[in-house]
């Protein structure tokens, strides 16, 4: 009997069991598929994770899916396959160049082929373009540099006028032949600056309709004799009512009495030292200042935070210039930047100063800037010496204490060395500009003067700017000294104003830049 009972049990759960195989299948599946995730999610990085609410949808899912299988009442959740869509038809492929052959000629003389492809460099990259005046406007943009050293491009210049109401047919267009200026003293790499001039024989525009300004570049033949390529540049769209004539008839005093136009910043800039930097020359050059800032790629999150404070206030302009990098120029295309600068504001600004940041630019107690530039104002143009200061040495007093201190605080040895010739920078009326460069214009109208040792000098802490680590390498307490085979003194002059310039950015922008590093 007990016999019979326990066979009638065993015979009860084989049949249980093949009855529920299908669902043992899912929940077995199931059990496996949760195993394989929690071993994979060992290996993932930190980044993957996964929440509770993650693993319950997953689990409920999971139930959701058995519960369906075992009814066999569920309907399909997802849609019956589909033909995935053709794909768009390919683009004919563009024709195949007609190679020339090889040729013999006469007498068994063999003429070469040759087969150009691509192009190497553009013909012209437009910038900006700018009116000068009523008749005259300065387009801006680089250009191949072969094409320029070894050929002679022409630029044409020509003004499309709007047509307005009351007329009642099109105004007819106004060209002139372009005069260019390549200011970059040879510099350029794959690309050249070119500063066009379009300067037309009569007003244009002077209406106040409006209208468009072309430039035709022209290869002239260079780079293929054969072919003179010319391209229609729109550099300049003028809108109705947006000239303001008055600008270039009279002699309006600017917005600015002193304007910076920056050269293109980049690398891994210290902040602390653009902090320095800004504070010293916002007092220096006064309430009637702006800056221009221009980013390359060294305006990171850091040396923005220094410049913010300066933007809200009005005093710093910062522009993005980093897609220049694209085209292969000098130094960041700092020729084209600076002169885009030049053009672009030398309607706002009396005096327009070219340095770097690296630079400070002072003058001896008894002046000022403006009794500077008062003194100097019959001429267009006029430079400023440098005073080289170590970017290495500070005072053994400061030991413990430098990283607290400003770079110009403890940097306090000048190089005296002989003999050197050593960069100027320079200040210009910038209406009586045409062209810039990096240490003075060579296209202006006007006088140029280099006298100014006793009036205007800058200081300049090489490479400062473009280091994050602390400047004081060497800690000496002597007022003369030898280093690096190169004899130094004792100068504390920008020293003696640094407390007075902390001074003045605590009252212009507060504390908040106080734990800049």
């Amino acid at each position: 009997m007990g016999k019979e009972k326990e066979r009638g049990e065993k015979k009860l759960f084989v049949g249980f069991l093949s009855n529920c195989v299908a669902e043992l299948k899912i929940l077995l599946t199931a059990l496996l598929f949760l195993c394989i995730i929690a071993t994979a999610v060992q290996f993932l990085p930190p980044r993957f994770t996964f929440s509770p609410s993650d693993l319950r949808q997953c689990l409920s899912a999971i139930s959701s899916s058995s519960s369906n299988s075992s009814g066999k009442l569920a309907s399909p959740v997802l849609p019956p396959p589909t033909d995935p869509p053709s794909p768009p038809p390919l683009a004919p492929p563009p024709p195949i160049q007609q190679q020339q052959k090889d040729q013999i000629l006469e007498g068994g003389i063999i003429k070469r082929a040759f087969n150009p492809y691509g192009a190497a460099a553009y013909n012209f990259i437009l910038m900006s373009a700018y009116r000068g005046g009523l008749n005259t406007f300065a387009v801006l943009g680089l250009a191949s540099k072969p094409l320029h050293r070894f050929g002679h491009p022409t630029y044409q210049c020509e003004w499309v006028p709007n047509q307005s109401q009351e007329q009642q047919e099109m105004p007819q267009p106004t060209s002139t032949t372009a005069y260019k200026i390549l200011p970059d003293w040879g510099y350029g790499r794959v690309y050249t600056v070119v500063v066009v001039n379009c300067t037309f024989p009569v007003a244009v525009g002077e209406n106040g309709y409006g209208g468009q300004l072309l430039l035709h570049a022209s290869t002239a033949g260079a780079g293929d004799r054969d072919l003179n390529v010319t391209d229609t540049i729109e550099a300049l769209i003028e809108a109705p009512g947006s000239l303001n004539a008055s600008l270039y008839e009279s002699p309006a005093v600017p917005k600015y009495d002193y304007f910076y136009c920056g050269s293109s910043l980049y690398g891994d800039l210290s902040p602390e030292r653009v902090r320095e930097w800004i504070a010293y020359h916002v007092k220096f050059f006064g309430e009637k200042s702006h800056f221009v800032i221009h980013d390359a790629g060294g305006v990171h999150s850091g040396v923005l935070e220094v410049l913010k404070p300066w933007m809200e206030k009005g005093f710093v302009t910062l522009q993005d210039i980093r897609e220049q990098e694209r085209f292969d120029g000098y130094y960041h295309n700092q020729f084209l930047i600076v002169n885009d600068c030049l053009h672009r504001y030398r309607f706002m600004a009396k005096w327009m100063f070219f340095f770097d940041v690296d630079e400070y630019i002072y003058v001896p107690p008894k002046k000022t800037v403006k009794s500077v530039v008062d003194s100097l104002s019959e001429y267009s143009q006029f430079t400023i010496a440098q005073i080289p200061m170590s970017n290495k040495l500070c005072l053994s007093s400061d030991a413990g204490k430098a990283p607290r201190k400003w770079g110009f605080e403890k940097l306090v040895y000048r190089d005296v060395k002989r003999g050197i010739r050593r960069d100027r920078k320079y200040v210009v009326q910038p209406r009586n500009v045409f062209a810039t460069g990096v240490h003075m214009s060579q296209n202006l109208e006007g006088k140029t003067t280099h006298k100014t040792e006793n009036m205007i000098k800058y200081f300049h802490y090489h490479g400062t700017v473009a280091e994050r680590h602390e400047p004081c390498r060497k800690m000496v307490n002597s007022t003369e000294l030898t280093f690096d085979g190169r004899p130094y003194v004792l100068d504390t002059t920008l020293r003696d104003v640094a407390g007075s310039v902390k001074m003045f950015e605590l009252k212009q922008i507060g504390s908040r830049l106080q734990r800049t590093h």
